[in-house]
This record gives structure tokens, C-alpha cells and sequence, in this order.
């Protein structure tokens, strides 16, 4: 970085490059010229010449028009501010050639066969060479300024463009990089937690057809069924993550849940649950039903996690176009000496789905020391 780089940038005021200040002060210096040129001019003349200092306020609009209005004032008086700035303001505006170059050659003629015309308009004089190269000076400076200008605004346009395509390309960069660390992280996720989860079946399998205790058998047998369906639902979650658009090649998509498998999965809970479930006659968008039983299980999930012997309630109902889901466990009458680890994400996550379909959902204890779950879920149809 040189020295220059560390001096603090100096800007304009604000008011320096208000647009209302810019389409002004050419008018305000125009009209300067006109009053110090036309000092002694006629009233027609001095109309003319303050006629296009006036015109220049339209100039942006109709710039072509504003200086045909300009040039009756430059030809009887000597005038220049006024047709300079819009000879300037139609190569900026309407940079055609064939638009320009007659301005242009008009604007040099004005100036070079001023009224009034003298006996001979064309001399072969050094006078009338210096004011020949003059009048084309007149008309091509304020030309090419015009013509660099937009030059200007459009290369900073397209430098603008570029930039932001730029940055659409980093962006784009880094979410392929992300997307294929997902895919390694969800790689490792699915080898780790698969082969625990692989040994718990395992596990559960040899004591269901070990054990001579009925009671034991339906709990083993129901925990290797768990962590089947554990795996299945694991390998189409790692198949998402690795963006593949899809669960992996070899896992089939198993069907969603719905409200008609909250039965099972209060049952299989081991909860003593009391049950109100009446989501009405008509059918629930799928990410509905979908969201309400995700409530209902992360609920029931941390109700065995730290309240195991509580008594809990369950509803699940119909209310003016809306799904309410409510889940709560009363104090229970002792607490687990140990818990299960938990990242603290399950109700955060349920608060975003929620949200997502245009719901509510809180959570927190309630007053007899027991914690309830409550979502409300619009129909995302209506």
C-alpha cells in the first residue's frame, strides 16, 4: 500500500452533487453569460440568449430539442456557455453518430457565419482561419468531454456488473466447498453412528432370542426395530446432506411420517400417555402433518430423557384452519440420577419448521413443575 492509499479519501459535500444542483448551475452560469455578452443587445436578442440559458433545464429530457433552442441566442450574440452545455449533454445523452455529428457541425457553422453576415461570409484570410478552427473547436470539445463522459458511466457500469458477478462466483465458490464438506462430514456422521447403531440392534437381536422373559423380548425386540428404523431414516438424511438431490443410491426412500403414525409412536415411547388426537376430516399439507409429528416426537424424546415417570398428555387437534400440538408432562415424581446427552438444538429446530410454515411454537415449564410443548400450524394450502 503506497502513501497515497493511506491519506483519508476527500469527498464532496453532499450538497456539491445534489441532482438538483447539477441541473442548476448551468442554467445560473448560462444566464451569467448571457447577461455580460448581451449587455447592449436588443430585447429580441437578449430574449434569444436568455431563452437558451432557460432551455437548459430540460436538457437531460430532450437534449436534442434544447439545443436547437440554444442555437437562435448563440448566433446573434456570443454566446457559448449555453450551446456548449448542450452540445455536451447530447453526446452524453445521445451519443448516435447520426445525432451528434450534425449538432456538432451545426453548432460550428452558427459560430463561424455570425449575424450579422458580413459582405463576404468566406475570407481566405488568417482571420478567418483562426476563427474557422475556433468555431470547430467550439463545437468538437464539448463533443468528445460528452463522448468520455458516458464512455465513463458506462465502463463503471459494467466494472459494477462485473463486480457483482464477482461476487456471485465467490458465492457460488464457497457453498461448493461447503456442499462437499457437508458430504465429508455426513460420510464420517453415517460411519460412526451407523455401526453403534448396528451394535445396538445386535445386541437387541441376540437377547430377544436368548432371553426366556416375555417382557425382556417385546423391549429388545422393539429396540432392534427402533434401530432399524433409526439407520433407514439416518442413510436418507447423510443422502441429503451430501446434496445428491436424494437419499444414497442404495437406500429407498422410505414414506414420510404422518399424524396416522403418532399411535405407534406414543406406544413405542413407553410413556404413560393420555391421548386426544382429532385432526379433523380433511386432510393436512404432507409438511404439516410432517411438522406435528416431529413436535410430538422430540417432545416425547426429551419427556423420557428427564422426566421418565411423569405422566404426559398428548393433543393433537383442529382449530379454525390452524393444527394445534400440544405436549405436556406433569412434575414427575422423581428425577433420573442420569440423563441422556443432548446438543440442545431439538426445540430450536421445531421453532424454525414451525416458522417456516407460517406457525408458532413455544415451549417452557408450566406452573405445577411439569414443561409443556405447544405449536400452532396454519394449513399452508389456504
Amino acid at each position: 500500500m503506497t502513501a497515497a492509499d493511506q491519506l483519508p479519501s476527500r469527498r464532496l459535500p453532499a450538497w456539491c452533487t445534489a441532482p438538483w444542483l447539477m441541473l442548476l448551475l448551468p442554467v445560473l452560469y448560462s444566464l451569467m453569460d448571457t447577461a455580460l455578452v448581451a449587455r447592449n443587445a436588443t430585447w429580441w436578442q437578449l430574449s434569444l440568449s436568455a431563452l437558451a440559458a432557460v432551455a437548459l433545464f430540460w436538457r437531460r429530457r430532450f437534449p436534442v430539442t434544447v439545443f436547437l433552442l440554444t442555437m437562435p441566442g448563440s448566433w446573434v450574440e456570443f454566446i457559448w456557455l449555453a450551446p456548449i452545455t448542450a452540445v455536451y449533454t447530447v453526446a452524453v445523452e445521445r451519443s448516435r453518430p447520426r445525432l451528434l455529428i450534425p449538432c456538432g457541425t451545426l453548432f460550428a457553422l452558427v459560430s463561424f457565419f455570425h449575424w450579422p453576415l458580413p459582405d463576404t461570409p468566406i475570407d481566405l484570410s488568417r482571420a478567418s482561419a483562426l476563427d474557422a478552427i475556433q468555431s470547430v473547436m467550439l463545437a468538437a470539445g464539448p463533443a468528445a468531454t460528452g463522448l468520455l463522459a458516458r464512455t465513463r458511466r458506462e465502463l463503471a457500469a459494467r466494472l459494477e456488473e462485473l463486480t457483482r458477478g464477482q461476487e456471485r462466483e465467490s458465492r457460488l465458490l464457497a457453498e461448493r466447498v461447503l456442499i462437499s464438506e457437508r458430504g465429508r462430514l455426513a460420510r464420517e456422521m453415517h460411519d460412526v453412528v451407523s455401526h453403534q447403531v448396528s451394535l445396538i440392534s445386535i445386541q437387541a437381536g441376540a437377547l430377544q432370542v436368548s432371553t426366556a422373559d416375555p417382557a425382556a423380548a417385546t423391549v429388545a425386540r422393539t429396540i432392534r426395530e427402533l434401530s432399524v428404523r433409526t439407520l433407514d431414516e439416518l442413510r436418507q438424511m447423510v443422502g441429503v446432506l451430501r446434496g445428491t438431490g436424494g437419499p444414497l443410491p442404495d437406500a429407498p426412500l422410505a414414506p414420510q411420517p404422518r399424524l396416522a403414525d403418532l399411535p405407534r409412536l406414543i406406544e413405542e415411547s413407553g410413556l404413560t400417555a393420555e391421548t386426544e388426537l382429532d385432526p379433523g376430516d380433511h386432510p393436512w399439507p404432507e409438511a404439516v402433518e410432517r411438522a406435528a409429528y416431529r413436535t410430538v416426537q422430540e417432545a416425547l424424546t426429551n419427556i423420557t430423557k428427564y422426566a421418565p415417570a411423569a405422566a404426559v398428555h398428548v393433543r393433537v387437534r383442529a382449530r379454525g384452519g390452524r393444527l394445534r400440538v400440544e405436549v405436556r408432562n406433569e412434575a414427575p415424581p422423581v428425577r433420573p440420577s442420569e440423563t441422556l446427552p443432548g446438543g440442545g438444538h431439538g426445540l430450536v429446530g421445531l421453532r424454525e419448521r414451525a416458522q417456516l410454515l407460517g406457525g408458532t411454537l413455544t415451549a417452557g415449564p408450566t406452573r405445577d413443575g411439569g414443561f409443556e410443548v405447544r405449536a400452532e400450524l396454519p394449513d399452508t394450502r389456504s
